[in-house]
């Protein structure tokens, strides 16, 4: 038998439920595979940003939570749901996230931030004709605050990998391929894709962390030393055989990773072989 406990708690939870954030359903990116035929795509830059819609009326996070911008700086924004890229520049993602966090804006950082549309939920048309439209819905509101993220095509493999390097070296964060002749979808789809570049170093072993969980008993990460003597630990890219025998203590690792963080850590590093000895 409940005890009247119970059902104060259960229609307390009730209550509550409707306040709970619900996730919007958002078009999600999968992995760029050489072999496309890229002329059928539109290309943007990859911006490190955070993603939010517009719902017409205000910004929401991709978890479904409020983001507080100040009221100027959506007072232009139109009526229809927009989703997009909340950013401030390349390498500026941390000073972004500090802004976006703050439930009381602060008029001076979100000063610094741009609204950069991509996608117009639930619209018809193609992903080519929407993307017509974001930039003249955008050109005719004209506000500093809201743009168009720049689509355009190239022509084979080799523009797009220029592209990218292009990017890279002004240290972007890749690109993002989105089907032109693409209706507006959901959920992860093959209907855009990113493109990010794979860069690798090498470091010194210098210890063996041992696992938890599935791993207890074996390797659970490497303690590497980068050539100037940073640390960091590597965690991912092994295969079960090679956690039960992991590369000694003293061996050069090679490594991959997208990017550098600003304590000049490797993002995103996965093991990729031990290198012969010299």
């Amino acid at each position: 038998m409940c005890s009247a406990r119970y059902y104060v708690v259960l229609l307390f939870n009730l209550w509550l439920c409707p306040l709970y954030a619900k996730a919007p359903d958002v078009l999600l990116a999968h992995i760029y595979q050489q072999g496309l035929d890229v002329r059928q795509y539109l290309v943007s830059e990859k911006l490190d940003g955070i993603r939010a819609l517009w719902d017409g009326e205000q910004l929401i996070s991709r978890q479904g939570n409020p983001i507080h911008a100040p009221a100027w700086f959506t007072k232009d924004f139109p009526k229809q749901t927009l989703d997009g890229e909340l950013w401030i520049g390349r390498g500026q993602f941390e000073l972004l996230s500090s802004t976006v966090r703050q439930s009381d804006p602060e008029d001076a950082a979100w000063r610094q931030v741009t609204y950069y549309v991509f996608e117009l939920p639930n619209a018809d048309g193609s992903f080519a004709e929407r993307a017509r439209h974001i930039e003249q819905l955008t050109r005719k509101i004209n506000s500093a605050y809201l743009k168009a993220i720049k689509q355009f095509y190239v022509r084979d493999d080799h523009a797009l990998k220029r592209t990218l390097d292009s990017v890279v070296a002004r240290h972007g964060e890749g690109l993002m391929l989105h089907r032109a002749d693409a209706p507006y979808v959901t959920g992860r789809n093959h209907a855009l894709l990113k493109l990010k570049p794979q860069l690798d170093a090498e470091a010194k072993v210098i210890a063996h962390v041992p696992g938890k969980g599935k791993y207890v008993g074996k390797m659970g990460s490497l303690l590497l030393e980068m050539p100037d003597g940073l640390q960091f630990k590597l965690g991912t890219g092994f295969t079960d055989a090679q956690r039960a025998s992991p590369p000694p203590i003293g061996s050069q690792v090679t490594y991959t990773y997208r990017d550098i963080t600003k304590k000049g850590k490797p993002k995103f590093a996965s093991f990729l072989r031990v290198r012969p000895p010299e």
